[in-house]
């Protein structure tokens, strides 16, 4: 599983011209599902998210995580994320989950989520998304479990 989060000042998706999901200060996470994900994978990726120190303390340095901020959580499948780049011009996802095992495996790692944290949005698994986002910093990490 692989996860590309932001730090954002703002972020929000929408599917169909309408907001699905929108917060303020916190981590955008972009969320890949591969083939050999579990469960397990999506426990671990969620804990390391959740951890992970990309906020300033007051000392100006990244020491405090989003749970130390109270900041909030917007995840948006993006399942070009574990696409296979290593040869010729055009990527190759077969690498990537099922969109049975994708949809399950997001879902499973949302309503975990939201049992350890409290501000938790969406985008819409397989949808046509537009995620707008500022990037606070810029700040941007790729994290696998």
């Amino acid at each position: 599983m692989k996860g590309l989060i932001q730090r954002v000042s703002e972020a929000s998706v929408k599917v169909d011209g309408r907001v699905k999901g929108k917060i303020d200060r916190g981590i955008l996470l972009l969320l890949g599902v591969e083939k050999v994900d579990t469960p397990q994978s999506a426990d671990r990726l969620l804990k390391k998210v959740l951890a992970y120190r990309i906020f300033d303390d007051e000392s100006g340095k990244m020491n405090l995580s989003l749970k130390d901020v109270g900041g909030a959580l917007l995840i948006v499948s993006q399942f070009t994320l574990v696409a296979d780049t290593k040869k010729g011009l055009r990527p190759g996802f077969s690498l990537g989950a099922s969109p049975d095992v994708g949809l399950a495996l997001y879902d499973y790692f949302v309503k975990q989520a939201r049992l350890m944290h409290l501000n938790i949005e969406t985008g819409c698994y397989g949808a046509d998304m537009k995620v707008s986002l500022v990037n606070d910093g810029p700040v941007t990490f790729m994290l696998e479990s």
